[in-house]
């Protein structure tokens, strides 16, 4: 295995992790994502097959493949390009997975335009603790930024993240058998401990807007998590979770 020092911030490998790191339209372009830290970096490779390239501080040591090209810089350097304010020493780069078709199984979730990173990555990662699939539908945050990545944990690393749209989700759905619910705050909604949500498929809706109305008036049955009436709702990955683990029940 050899390694590759650079110590010019111009590098032009540099400066592409800072615009993978920054820009989803260059991710898409490239075909590459950037994630930061050591944890994370071991994550990718025990389980994930894309890790292409892996930036290292001095000092810092690493086990990667040998077919993992590395690159060796300055503390200044990784300062520089890294989104940590207290960097660990570690980024890289892994290719974007193969995209695959959206096939529903019963007792999986559906995400509609969960915008924070932050929520995403929580999400991803207690659907991988609890094995639970995940569907991305429009508006939803990048799963492979770098926010996304890290709030996972890892999971994007272990499982694979589908993205569809509605039309094609609620088509899928309808012809595998596999009625939609959706969590809603109406009068119409039925306690989710009352409904079979391992045989569902459950939308979790924006932090801010809740369900898209498309999708509440074609879906299959409203359900709602019991709280105290003066709690007007729950943050989003709370109240993913809350439902995956009715799932298991």
């Amino acid at each position: 295995m050899t390694e590759q020092r650079i110590t010019s911030r111009k590098n032009p490998l540099l400066q592409q992790v800072k615009k993978l790191l920054s820009s989803k339209k260059a991710r898409e372009e490239a075909g590459v994502f950037a994630a930061d830290g050591t944890k994370l970096l071991e994550e990718a490779v025990k389980y994930y097959s894309g890790l292409d390239t892996v930036i290292l501080s001095d000092g810092v040591e690493a086990e990667v493949p040998g077919h993992v090209r590395i690159i060796r810089v300055p503390g200044d350097v990784m300062e520089s390009i890294s989104p940590m304010q207290s960097p660990q020493g570690a980024l890289f780069l892994c290719r974007f997975p193969e995209e695959k078709n959206f096939v529903p199984v019963p007792g999986m979730l559906l995400l509609d335009g969960i915008q924070d990173p932050g929520n995403l990555g929580t999400i991803l990662r207690t659907a991988d603790a609890l094995d639970i699939p995940v569907g991305l539908l429009e508006g939803c945050a990048d799963p492979y930024s770098h926010k996304v990545v890290r709030a996972s944990m890892g999971a994007v690393f272990r499982r694979d993240v589908l993205r569809s749209d509605w039309q094609t989700v609620k088509a899928a759905c309808t012809s595998a058998g596999i009625s939609i619910g959706v969590t809603a705050l109406s009068p119409r909604a039925k306690d989710l401990r009352q409904s079979d949500l391992k045989n569902m498929a459950v939308v979790i809706g924006s932090e801010g807007q809740g369900v898209r109305k498309e999708i509440l008036d074609n879906a299959d049955a409203e359900l709602i998590i019991p709280m105290n009436p003066h709690c007007e709702s729950l943050n989003a990955a709370v109240a993913a979770t809350i439902v995956m683990w009715q799932m298991k029940q």
